[in-house]
């Protein structure tokens, strides 16, 4: 049987023309798109849960196109590009699940823009130092002589991703001096004869070694002469992943890692747990990753997302301990993160006890998912989430846990019997009181056993200052929320998505690629922000560092994310480590030309016409 599938966006529209060249009857066709959709016409909606939709289709006949037509009825969605189209597109047939032909994916990149930036002026490096000094002339350098461990650990990580090795016994000596007064900060100098390197520490040698690698790539082997000051701005220089949308196989994340080192970034935020799965084997709640691991026709959680007839996966503990060796190797920590209480559809459809009964009400996430969220009022919810939490803390060294708390459903809990005496007893009036209750209960449990906690912003809502106990908060929706965090006592980590979430489309081209809800982030907007913003230069010290996100929704295969991430990374590099905060758009532009053929050689798929 061959089936034939095209979708294109007309206006609001979504045009779904199946066709088959066997009559078909009773066949339902099964797609997701980005909010649940409204059958215009050409079948009926038989189930939907949040963009996943089923449409029962009148009998197709042989070699007759049957169009469906769809629109996002989530308020203020429309098409904005080809990512918007049916995801995991497949139907339901006598014959079993027959998958449709996808439409093309991910970003297009196979040309350059045409007008190119002008070459840049200073250093051809990312992040860019904190001081340097030109003496003139260079130093021819394909290889370094160096038996120090943190070279080894750079030049592994050249030869894995394709490059040329770093060390070599003839190549260009370099001396190194260790001095503790550094700190975390080295000196770099280039000389005619060799480099010499001064570093506070291990992971500043490392740095070095990384800026000596770079250098490499981006000069040819013909490093400029001169001396480096370097050392990073923020402790926190981090990358997020959403592995509960799509998941991404272990080979895929130790290649962002390595992706991440040479950028100097060394925080990598792991989100494996959402509405749509939660992905670790836990021994305390096994059922919760073997019932949501896999999305698709016949699975608990249907093909959401794109999970289309079966997608997905889970990380067992072998897993995590190769990925935290490989981030150790790198100078890098690995941040765990479950979600409590909303985007938990999957918890609550995989361990039933946690929702009240008597809960008449119909809350709706932003995604339209229905019952994503926990009900605090239960013990069932303790009794889950309290050892699940000690359990997936105790896998990572970091000691800190991300709890989530991000997006509390309009309405949550508002029909719940057990919520109206819960806030009875305890005096709270409204959800955000209930949700600030139940996070610093959480996080005070986690905090009598060692564990630091971490959240998105909305934590800190509620009486009493929601979550409390030096929960280190992430300001998501903008910079505002941070800085009131952060005046409240927090520390926090700005990732405000207008600037620095890579999963929103580069350009508003509808042949582009990625989300728009937040903005359109160009090249320029990664670095067109500050992280403690003018006016707000008293919150200083309690910004921690910066981070980037990518949410996974639009993603169907692991190398879709590599061109939403490069070369936009650059930019997050540089906010990251950069103290004077200098790189501005065209300058970015002009270093992005430079690292092009860097991200060629390490085979990272890179967005080239942005």
């Amino acid at each position: 049987m061959e089936l034939g599938f095209d979708a294109r966006i007309v206006g609001t529209e979504i045009h779904c023309d199946i066709v088959s060249d066997t009559a078909l009857k009773g066949a339902v066709f099964c797609c997701s798109i980005m909010t649940p959709a409204r059958v215009v016409s050409g079948g009926t909606l038989v189930r939907q849960v949040a963009g996943y939709s089923e449409v029962a289709l009148p009998d197709l006949v042989p070699g007759l196109p049957h169009r469906v037509v769809l629109m996002h009825d989530g308020k203020g969605f429309s098409p904005r590009n080809r990512a918007w189209l049916p995801l995991g597109p497949y139907l339901r047939t006598i014959y079993g699940p027959l998958p449709l032909p996808a439409t093309e994916l991910g970003v297009r990149y196979d040309t350059e823009p045409p007008h190119m930036a002008p070459e840049f002026a200073g250093l051809k490096l990312v992040p860019q130092p904190t001081k340097w000094l030109p003496s003139g002339g260079t130093l021819r350098a394909t290889a370094f002589a160096c038996a120090d461990p943190q070279f080894a650990s750079v030049d592994a990580l050249a030869r894995r991703r394709g490059l040329a090795p770093l060390m070599a016994e003839d190549g260009v000596p370099v001396t190194i001096q260790r001095d503790e007064s550094l700190g975390e900060d080295h000196v770099l100098e280039i000389a005619p004869d060799g480099v010499s390197i001064r570093a506070g520490s291990v992971s500043s040698l490392f740095g070095a070694a990384i800026t000596l690698l770079s250098l490499r790539e981006t000069y040819s082997g013909a490093l400029p002469l001169g001396r480096i000051e370097d050392g990073p701005r923020f402790a926190w220089r981090g990358q997020h992943l959403d592995c509960s949308r799509h998941f991404f196989e272990v080979a895929s994340i130790l290649k962002l890692l390595d992706l991440m080192a040479f950028f100097k970034l060394n925080r990598f935020h792991w989100h494996f747990s959402d509405d749509e799965s939660f992905r670790l084997q836990v021994d305390c709640a096994p059922e919760i990753w073997r019932k949501t691991e896999f999305r698709g026709e016949g699975q608990l959680i249907p093909g959401v997302w794109g999970g289309g007839i079966r997608a997905g996966g889970s990380y067992s503990k072998k897993d995590v301990a190769r990925v935290l060796a490989h981030a150790k190797a790198l100078h890098i920590e690995v941040l765990p993160e479950i979600e409590v209480p909303a985007h938990s559809h999957a918890l609550n459809a995989s361990h039933p006890g946690m929702r009240d009964r008597g809960d008449n009400g119909a809350e709706m996430s932003v995604h339209g998912f229905l019952e994503n969220t926990l009900n605090p009022a239960m013990q069932e919810t303790w009794n889950l989430v309290e050892p699940l939490a000690l359990e997936v803390a105790g896998m990572f060294p970091i000691g800190i846990l991300h709890l989530g708390c991000d997006e509390l459903p309009h309405g949550a809990w508002d029909g719940s019997p057990a919520i109206t005496k819960l806030k009875a007893d305890l005096g709270l009036k409204d959800r955000d009181d209930v949700q600030g209750w139940a996070m610093s209960k959480l996080a005070g449990f986690l905090q009598s056993h060692g564990i630091r906690t971490a959240a998105w912003e909305e934590a800190a809502k509620g009486a009493n200052g929601g979550i409390g106990h030096d929960c280190l908060l992430f300001s998501w929706t903008g910079q505002g929320p941070g800085i009131a965090a952060a005046r409240a006592g927090h520390q926090v980590v700005m990732c405000p998505a207008q600037n620095i979430y890579f999963d929103m489309a580069h350009t508003s081209d509808p042949e582009d690629w990625g989300a728009a809800w937040a903005a359109y982030v160009a090249l320029e907007d990664v670095v067109n922000w500050k992280p403690v913003p003018t006016g707000a230069e008293d919150i200083a010290d309690k910004v921690l560092g910066v981070e980037g996100c990518f949410w996974s929704e639009f993603t169907t295969h692991d190398m879709e994310m590599e061109p939403m991430l490069a070369p936009r990374i650059l930019g997050l590099a540089n906010k990251a480590w950069d103290r004077t905060d200098r790189v501005d758009g065209p300058a970015l532009r002009s270093l992005a030309q430079a690292y092009g053929p860097l991200f060629d050689r390490i085979g990272w798929q890179r967005h080239k016409g942005a």
